[in-house]
């Protein structure tokens, strides 16, 4: 994972981005008081596991994979196990 900073907050996060439309984000610190679009849903109180993520991250993210700051991850599963004879 890569850290990046969304560039409205500041917030830093930790993104993977594996393919075009799977991304993961670990966040760092508790969303709700360190992103202000997740504090005000909080402060309409949405739990912030019902929320699908933040506008401004997602545009951070996206913006910086068409800049090629994050790069798209090689990740591959394990290769199974050969099958062995009994």
């Amino acid at each position: 994972m890569q850290p990046l900073a969304c560039d409205t907050c500041g917030n830093r996060v930790l993104v993977a981005k594996y393919s075009d439309i799977h991304t993961s984000v670990q966040w760092l610190s508790d969303a709700r008081t360190s992103c202000p679009e997740f504090a005000a849903l909080a402060e309409q109180g949405i739990p912030s596991n019902l929320v699908p993520g933040c506008h401004a991250l997602r545009a951070t993210i996206e913006a910086a994979v068409r800049d090629g700051i994050v790069t798209e991850s090689r990740f591959t599963e394990p290769a199974p196990l050969p099958a062995h004879d009994r």
